[in-house]
């Protein structure tokens, strides 16, 4: 894992590897932006125009690496942009600073030590900058022989590792709001991190039984309660759902239970998660193309899990109970078919039109079981349809609820950490295309407004008078382009960051 320090060192004293500063988009040309400004004193006032000669404008993620002057004790400059230079009395704000710093932690893959001279008004930029660096700074490279043999990767023959340790300039490490921001980014970028390994693991090494042990063991860690339902004890409850959609795989399903507790809680929140560990639509398959990234439908179960991993190390004042719905989809002469009609945890009999729309019917027995408990809100996450990615694009999750003062908290939630989202409505006349002549309901609806349809259909599974809400995060959970900001290609964990700020609200009765 990427070192992060708080230095009180000057950027023209610090020794390391690079040195990075930001530079904006002024109306003239470059403009260097505060925090840089003893580098600039090196350059003789002139760091600006250098860039400007090298093709730099300020654009928002543009990297430009210098040579550093004989003043300096780094040997480059790496200069970030930040886009438009901020109006009269306004700062930089978080994402501008969380992108920058991951952007900047990427360009310098490979190398040991980077100092960091961005804007730092408060602890929030610190913070915003910390989680920034330590999400660019992720590379998953479990399954190259590089990481293993360190010898490789200094001679050039393996990949390159990640940037090792980051130093935070501007900073102060013995306040304690910017210690606590340092620690909070620290902890919550780890567990983030984390969810990208769980997602970005090949389907043949991350599968139910698997998943749940990595769940258990972080328990023991954290201090979390962890149960795991087996098959055994699926059958014994009636999990229908579950098991119907697990039951063509030679990997068996799970349903796992993490429950965090703090003395001095007044709220219960609960996270359900889809945790298919891969879909291959079962007997409904795929067409080519569509199958390679399917690893990926475990992202809503990873988001939960590194969610109350996070509250607990956080050490939160809310109960958060995370369900994660684990199963593998595959088409074998066991598996479920068309036509089939299953009968959910919660009684209700579901007639299944087409096995790849299985996210809702895991998800499905998961809300009824997380509402046994009462809690004061119930939030799923999953990667559930695609016609949410149609709707909103591929970096954008959408919110559906049954309380409307709810969804539009959770966005404004999203908003603040940094993550796209977009409230979406839950339309009742869409219900009826779901009726079924065979069953109680079908888990297919009309084709258009089929991620509403998806949202409706989960709705019929949560307990009378709970608060719930929705998040499809199938757009942004598995980036297949090129790395951005501190978006990495692969596995992103989104909807973390709002989840884990939930639950700060929550705690802190900001909710209600």
């Amino acid at each position: 894992m990427t070192a992060l320090t708080l230095s009180t060192a000057g950027a023209a004293t610090l020794r390391a590897d690079a040195l990075v500063v930001g530079v904006a988009k002024g109306a003239k040309g470059p403009v260097v932006a505060p925090g840089a400004e003893a580098v600039d004193k090196a350059f003789d006032g002139k760091l600006a125009s250098v860039l400007e000669t090298l093709g730099a404008t300020g654009a928002e993620g543009e990297v430009t690496k210098v040579p550093a002057p004989s003043g300096l004790k780094t040997p480059v400059v790496l200069a970030v942009g930040l886009g438009a230079v901020p109006e009269k009395d306004e700062t930089y704000d978080a994402e501008t600073l969380r992108r920058a710093a991951g952007a900047a932690a990427r360009a310098l893959t490979g190398s040991k030590k980077a100092a960091f001279a961005l804007p730092v008004e408060a602890a929030e930029d610190a913070e915003a900058i910390a989680e920034g660096a330590l999400l660019g700074a992720y590379a998953f490279t479990a399954y190259q022989g590089g990481e293993k043999d360190a010898k490789n990767s200094k001679n050039g023959n393996g990949p390159k590792l990640p940037l090792a340790e980051i130093a935070l300039l501007g900073a102060k490490p013995r306040d304690k709001a910017y210690k606590a921001a340092a620690e909070r980014a620290i902890a919550l970028t780890e567990e983030i991190n984390r969810a990208r390994d769980l997602v970005n693991t090949p389907p043949n090494d991350l599968y139910p039984e698997s998943f749940a042990a990595v769940a258990t063991a972080a328990g023991k860690e954290h201090g979390i309660k962890v149960q795991v339902f087996d098959e055994k004890a699926l059958a014994k409850g009636g999990f229908g759902g579950i098991l119907g959609v697990g039951q063509g795989s030679q990997n068996p399903p799970r349903l796992v239970k993490l429950s965090y507790t703090h003395s001095k809680a007044a709220k219960n929140l609960a996270l359900v998660g889809k945790g298919i560990t891969y879909d291959s639509g079962g007997i409904s398959l795929k067409p080519a193309g569509h199958n390679e990234t399917m690893k990926c439908d475990m992202s809503g179960a990873a988001a939960v899990f590194a969610a109350v991993v996070a509250a607990a190390r956080l050490g939160l004042a809310v109960n958060v109970t995370g369900w994660l719905a684990l199963a593998e989809n595959m088409p074998s002469g066991s598996a479920t078919r068309p036509g089939d009609v299953l009968r959910m945890y919660s009684g209700k009999t579901v007639e299944v039109l087409n096995t790849d729309a299985e996210g809702r019917l895991v998800l499905g027995d998961a809300l009824t079981k997380a509402s046994e408990e009462n809690p004061d809100a119930i939030v799923d996450v999953a990667t559930l349809t695609g016609a949410m990615v149609m709707a909103l694009g591929n970096r954008t999750f959408g919110i559906m609820s049954n309380d409307d003062a709810f969804r539009t908290s959770i966005h404004e939630i999203a908003e603040e950490v940094g993550e796209q989202s977009w409230p979406m409505p839950l339309p009742s006349e869409l219900r009826k295309g779901m009726d079924s002549p065979t069953a109680d309901i079908a888990n297919m609806g009309e084709r258009m407004g089929g991620g509403l349809v998806a949202g409706l259909f989960l709705q019929e599974f949560v307990g009378e008078g709970i608060t719930w809400a929705h998040l499809d995060i199938a757009g942004p959970a598995f980036h297949e382009g090129a790395p951005y900001g501190y978006t990495p290609k692969g596995g992103t964990g989104s909807a973390i960051r709002t989840l884990v700020k939930l639950a700060e609200r929550t705690a802190a009765g900001d909710l209600g």
